[in-house]
């Protein structure tokens, strides 16, 4: 996927292009991208914010990804253009001027998709009906992608973020469409684990992102083209340290190698408990253990 955000690049070729936040990529969003890049001929775009700018959703808001792994999520989901800047730099570009400036001229749109509440432009003058009329005018279609129900409730990322907050791991992954979880970098810990020989990785979960209740996942880890069994732990580390970072610490179930200063891909499959400070170090091994083979029998679950 070629990133034309700060190129200077006007693409030459016809486009459909997708048009959303895209803040989690979730099921809803993907019927917006697939509705666009379904369309034979025309090659596959985005139009996108950097995530961690968009702040016209209220001071509370946290983001469900990283904007890194949301653009590794939208290259799957087969985009081959990116466009996506600084929201606080386009926010008082009138409606008009991003149809034709951004979609046309610099996008080359065919074809714009996107959800029934959509909005652009300064103070989010423009919606749905107006970029038809704005396709009209400069030259391409638009075609406006109902939402996306399950159980009578639409979903969101609104609504995943409470799923993931709570710990329902299970359900957010059924409306996100895949497995919740990150692609960060290895930092060093405390390396204990290691003494036990149940040896973890360390994950710092960046700011601003929604932070999942506080426990232990079955999980899976993506190392290579192979992913392996994991038990992650999200929290603070009550046990062993005091006032740490909200950490993802995952034990590798048959891994053996050096992981430090690389960027690794966790998904969380299931909640098994939350955070606990335990009396000793020996009552922790022990959960630590049983939690182990409990994780071992729910990765065959979850990939089968």
């Amino acid at each position: 996927m070629l990133d034309i955000t700060d190129t200077g690049l006007s693409l030459k070729e016809r486009t459909a292009v997708a048009l959303g936040i895209f803040d989690g990529v979730h099921r809803g969003h993907r019927r917006v991208l697939g509705t666009a890049f379904a369309h034979d001929g025309l090659r596959h775009a985005v139009f996108t914010f950097t995530t961690d700018t968009v702040d016209s959703k209220g001071k509370d808001y946290k983001m469900l990804i990283t904007d890194a792994y949301k653009r590794k999520l939208l290259e799957r989901a087969g985009a081959e253009y990116l466009f996506s800047p600084d929201f606080t730099k386009m926010r008082t570009m009138p409606a008009e001027d991003f149809a034709r400036d951004i979609l046309k001229g610099r996008l080359g749109a065919r074809i714009c998709v996107c959800g029934e509440k959509f909005r652009f432009g300064y103070n989010r003058e423009g919606d749905s009906e107006a970029l038809k009329e704005y396709g009209r005018k400069f030259g391409f279609e638009v075609q406006i992608v109902p939402r996306l129900d399950e159980g009578g409730e639409r979903i969101s990322s609104s609504l995943i973020r409470k799923l993931v907050s709570d710990g329902d791991i299970i359900k957010a992954n059924r409306l996100l469409g895949y497995n919740y979880g990150y692609c960060l970098n290895v930092s060093h810990g405390n390396e204990i684990g290691r003494t036990w020989s149940f040896p973890t990785i360390n994950q710092y979960i960046p700011k601003g992102l929604v932070l999942p209740k506080y426990g232990v996942y079955c999980s899976g880890v993506h190392i290579g083209d192979r992913l392996y069994a994991g038990v992650t732990n999200i929290g603070v580390k009550p046990s062993v340290e005091e006032n740490s970072a909200p950490l993802c610490e995952t034990h590798i179930i048959g891994f053996e190698g050096d992981l430090y200063g690389k960027d690794v891909e966790i998904e969380l499959y299931e909640f098994i408990r939350p955070e606990i400070k335990f009396e000793s170090i020996d009552e922790l091994k022990a959960v630590i253990k049983k939690n182990t083979e409990y994780a071992k029998r729910a990765f065959l679950k979850y990939n089968n």
